[in-house]
């Protein structure tokens, strides 16, 4: 089964007082515009809610679930105009792509995760409807990006929330409208928040090998002996970031490779979590479609954040680390290739279920 109504938005819909524009499935959909002039979305059921900014490059900007804010703790009050992330660096997930992502090296030119993350939407919408999985409200997009004697793609982000549900689906298709091949590299950047003594769960072990920390560090990342030390204790034994009871640990970042992690019979993985209250963060993703998981850690007076599974085709080193590496994908012309990662808050009991076919894989 499948049903749905589409509901086009223009600009002119947003206005400083919210106001809702859609109610079905025990659900709400409410407009309004931020102080920064940023128009904004929130989708609420009757466990939580989303802010979406439909049309700035389609960011999760907010979640909230049970009362429990999923969000980085972060310097910006609101969304913020900016070119690059850093300017707005508050929001809980972001798309990071999709021609270049990472943070550039030496040699490269890109901009610091590419040039979707603040990206203008062309078109943004919101869907009513119901499919295989039950009724939904999802935000839409469209971008198109052209370049003369460059790139030609189209990207359809989307936001998928169900009714009693604190899990949500962020999606994204890329479809390369030129005649000639496309690089692709893209990563769902989702900004967990950090939860001083949660236990992180893995379907994969904390050695080494399967949760490898980065010793390649970026140039925006603060070097001093203590933290090259730090480094080379973690590339021996990563398993006492295991649990987050050491915050000063991540100041500055910390980033792993986690490797080798163990799927279902369809390639879905899935990683957690979990905060000292029994509760959960939660993320689930196909591996054949997400060949990398990175991890990233950061805690100090400004920011705090645990991104403790960013599903990706490639790691974050920039284009020319990740092309050496062999981590770039190609999209022929006219392809289109798809990405959902299902996510969001788990209360204790539904986190001791999680936590068990976790284990299971």
């Amino acid at each position: 089964m499948s049903a749905r109504t589409a509901i086009h938005f223009r600009k002119s819909f947003f206005g400083e007082a919210e106001r809702v524009i859609a109610e079905a499935h025990d659900m709400t959909a409410a407009l309004f515009r931020y102080d920064s002039g940023i128009e904004a979305v929130r989708l609420t059921n009757r466990r939580g809610h989303l802010v979406v900014l439909p049309y700035y490059g389609q960011m999760v900007w907010d979640a909230v679930f049970d009362g429990v804010d999923l969000t980085m703790a972060n310097m910006f009050d609101m969304p913020r105009h900016a070119t690059e992330i850093v300017g707005t660096y508050g929001c809980f997930a972001f798309h990071s792509g999709l021609l270049r992502n990472g943070c550039p090296g030496p040699q490269d030119s890109h901009p610091l995760h590419g040039e979707m993350p603040c990206a203008p939407m062309d078109t943004a919408g919101l869907e009513v409807g119901e499919d295989d999985e039950g009724p939904y409200m999802a935000v839409t997009g469209l971008r198109e990006y052209v370049m003369g004697f460059g790139a030609h793609y189209m990207a359809r982000p989307r936001v998928v929330l169900r009714p009693g549900s604190t899990l949500f689906d962020i999606q994204m298709a890329v479809e390369n409208r030129s005649g000639a091949p496309m690089d692709l590299m893209y990563m769902c950047h989702v900004n967990f928040a950090f939860a001083e003594g949660a236990r992180i769960v893995q379907p994969a072990p904390f050695t080494p090998q399967a949760t490898a920390v980065r010793t390649v560090v970026p140039a925006h990342v603060p070097r001093s002996p203590g933290y090259d030390a730090l480094l080379e204790a973690l590339a021996r034994d990563p398993a006492v970031m295991e649990v987050l009871d050491e915050p000063h640990r991540y100041d500055p970042e910390q980033v792993f490779y986690i490797r080798g992690l163990r799927t279902d019979g369809n390639g879905d993985t899935a990683l957690m979590l979990r905060r000292r209250e029994g509760d959960a963060f939660h993320i689930a993703y196909n591996t054949q479609d997400f060949p990398r998981t990175v991890r990233w850690v950061l805690v100090n007076s400004d920011q705090k954040v645990c991104a403790f599974a960013l599903p990706a085709t490639c790691e974050p080193e920039g284009f020319t680390a990740e092309r050496a590496k062999g981590n770039l994908q190609t999209l022929k012309g006219g392809e289109t290739r798809r990405f959902s990662v299902r996510l969001g808050y788990l209360a204790a009991e539904e986190a001791d279920a999680a936590e068990h076919a976790i284990r299971a894989l």
